[in-house]
């Protein structure tokens, strides 16, 4: 007598298929639409004109600063609410519309399934942030020419020397598009998946999405201020101490530690190895959350 044939999780086809069946479900849901704000506000900053008090030799650098904070801080407010959002969207519309039902029943491994619904969104987050990416470096590109071309002509009418004009040059370039800023953006979209993979995981004992977004935003917010909780809590030095600060690191994020737009927003070069500990940290986060995803989901009849 034969055994039933059992069909093994982890799938790249089988994850790779709900994943673009995800993304092209959350792109007829009309997210892309905060691209469109997006693409004004960023406009907006780069013909806005404000008045200034700064000294002659500073005009435009203030203009370099907003561009730069403006569209970090859209990419990061905008990431943050897809990922939320979407992700707990996703479950209880396709219980919802049946969906669910029939891939569970082709079989689908629940593993795969929901694998395949937060790689939907990743796509959906990465590509948001690619065009936002490639329209803020447009933008501060084409003002960083302008602004360099203004400090430099200032400074040749003051009888500036060519090191002088060589410093102003660089610092001026430093403001404008670079790795350090690129690697900030990378952030955004590490700290969108870690958000993304809690409300996956919210999603999965809660039939309601309002539910889902609320516990989500203040998962966030609270991840904001864990490291001041875990100074308050666990600032004494001992096991217990290193026991409890590791497991409320494991169950709320850590959001703070992605805090790395101020620095680059300024020039700063960005840390490499900060840069690496946070995308490490985010795989962490994302194989936990979806881990526990699934041995709730996995138990849940359908």
């Amino acid at each position: 007598m034969s055994r039933p044939k059992t069909t093994r999780p982890l799938s790249p086809r089988r994850i790779g298929v709900i994943a673009a069946h995800t993304f092209t479900q959350l792109v007829r849901m009309k997210v892309f639409y905060f691209l469109g704000l997006f693409a004004v506000v960023v406009i907006g900053a780069n013909f806005l004109q404000l008045p200034t008090h700064a000294a002659p030799e500073n005009v435009g650098t203030e203009l370099l600063y907003a561009i730069k904070s403006t569209s970090l801080g859209c990419m990061s407010l905008f990431s943050l609410v897809l990922g939320i959002v979407a992700t707990g969207l996703l479950l209880p519309k396709d219980v919802e519309d049946r969906t669910l039902y029939t891939i569970l029943a082709k079989p689908v491994p629940r593993l795969d399934y929901l694998l395949g619904k937060l790689l939907g969104v990743a796509a959906l987050i990465f590509l948001s942030l690619l065009v936002m990416d490639l329209l803020m470096n447009g933008v501060l590109a084409f003002r960083t020419q302008g602004v360099l071309a203004q400090k430099l002509d200032f400074a040749r009418q003051s009888g500036a020397s060519e090191e002088t004009l060589a410093g102003i040059a660089a610092d001026v370039k430093a403001l404008g598009p670079s790795w350090s800023l690129q690697g900030a953006v990378w952030v955004v979209f590490l700290r969108a998946m870690v958000i993304a993979s809690v409300a996956l995981l919210l999603s999965t004992f809660s039939t309601s999405t309002l539910f889902t977004a609320i516990v989500g935003f203040l998962i966030l917010f609270a991840g904001f201020f864990q490291e001041d909780a875990r100074t308050a809590w666990f600032g004494g030095k001992g096991g217990l101490a290193t026991v409890g600060s590791a497991v409320l690191t494991i169950l709320l994020p850590d959001m703070h530690f992605y805090n790395l737009v101020d620095a680059v927003i300024e020039g700063k070069p960005l840390d490499a190895a900060h840069l690496l500990m946070a995308t490490g940290l985010t795989a962490f986060y994302l194989v936990t959350y979806t881990f526990a995803s699934w041995l709730i989901f996995a138990r849940k009849e359908f």
